[in-house]
């Protein structure tokens, strides 16, 4: 089988917007994952209904310290992240040395806290 390719982001656009196929959306998210483009992968792995992988992604987001990622592939799997979440993914952030996404990540985590208050 042929390595998909990465649409252009006018293919992508149409792609993501319009109907398509969950056997090709994978194979699309998978070749963006290859190339380390979780964010854009997380639109494909919806429309494959890709449970698992969007899990496992959240989990990666939260690991990395990446608030962006976290959100994408929560709000993908229609769910919030939680404030315990937010708290690890800060934690972790900020011990990578990434401020911004820990600051945001413990704002979130507050929101969160007092809205489930």
């Amino acid at each position: 089988m042929a390595r998909p390719v990465i649409p252009d982001p006018l293919t992508r656009r149409h792609l993501v917007e319009g109907e398509l196929d969950p056997t090709k959306a994978l194979r699309i998210a998978e070749a963006y994952l290859e190339e380390g483009r979780d964010c854009d992968a997380v639109p494909f792995l919806r429309k494959a209904e890709a449970r698992e992988q969007l899990e496992a992604l959240r989990e990666r987001a939260v690991e990395s310290g990446d608030a962006f990622l976290l959100r994408q592939a929560s709000g993908a799997l229609g769910d919030e992240p939680g404030p315990e979440r937010w708290r690890s993914l800060a934690a972790n952030a900020r011990r990578l040395g990434k401020e911004v996404s820990a600051r945001d990540a413990e704002r979130q985590a507050e929101l969160d806290a007092l809205s489930s208050d």
